[in-house]
């Protein structure tokens, strides 16, 4: 079924008949359908289908954070195309020809706000977390009221948890207790700052993995 969205002369997205309408860098555009290939993929292809449902799944939990704070939209390309984009490109290598996520190089948010100054994490008995940093407030466009937030992920459980607007960013520190399900599981953590208005964040810094007591 297609969808007009600006009327009978508008463009549309779906199928008609032997061709399909869409979208594509804020034009309008109409194709034939695409006929199924009889060729077997390359192993290139199937390398990067691979990688492409790696990194999809992986950032799917994180989508409405990703939706507000990753780069600026370009065109057609949404926050979400940038963000599986640069992961695929940055933080995915290949190991015995399967990818693999590189969690150092993964940015959760990507922006211009000025992130953190020595940023530390603290892991203590009972799954608590206590994130610490230095004030900086006053350097660039950062701001007094800029909220500090913390995301972790479970590799073996494949589970994300995010605490958002734990503290402002001259609080300097911020803790949180994770799930009884990490409970001597390793995480995977990173922060961001964003602004009151969330309309910036800054590039999230990944502060290590951590085997939760």
């Amino acid at each position: 079924m297609a969808i007009i969205s600006k009327g009978i002369l508008g463009g549309f997205s779906g199928k008609v008949g032997t061709v399909v309408g869409a979208n594509w860098r804020g034009k309008d555009i109409i194709r034939s359908t695409p006929k199924p290939s009889s060729k077997e993929p390359t192993n290139k292809q199937l390398l990067q289908q691979m990688k492409f449902k790696l990194v999809v799944g992986f950032l799917q939990p994180v989508r409405s954070i990703q939706q507000l704070f990753f780069g600026t939209r370009s065109g057609a390309r949404s926050r979400i195309n940038l963000a599986v984009s640069y992961t695929i490109n940055e933080a995915v290598e290949v190991v015995n020809d399967m990818p693999q996520l590189v969690y150092n190089k993964v940015l959760i948010t990507r922006g211009d706000l000025a992130g953190f100054q020595n940023a530390a994490l603290n892991n203590q008995a009972g799954g608590v977390l206590t994130l610490s940093w230095e004030d900086n407030s006053i350097q660039g466009n950062a701001s007094a009221t800029d909220l500090v937030n913390l995301v972790c992920y479970c590799p073996e459980t494949e589970t994300f948890e995010s605490f958002l607007q734990l503290a402002k960013r001259t609080d300097l520190t911020a803790t949180v207790t994770v799930p009884e399900l990490f409970t001597g599981k390793e995480v995977q953590v990173w922060a961001y700052f964003n602004n009151e208005m969330q309309t910036k964040a800054c590039n999230s810094p990944y502060l290590g993995a951590f085997t939760i007591a």
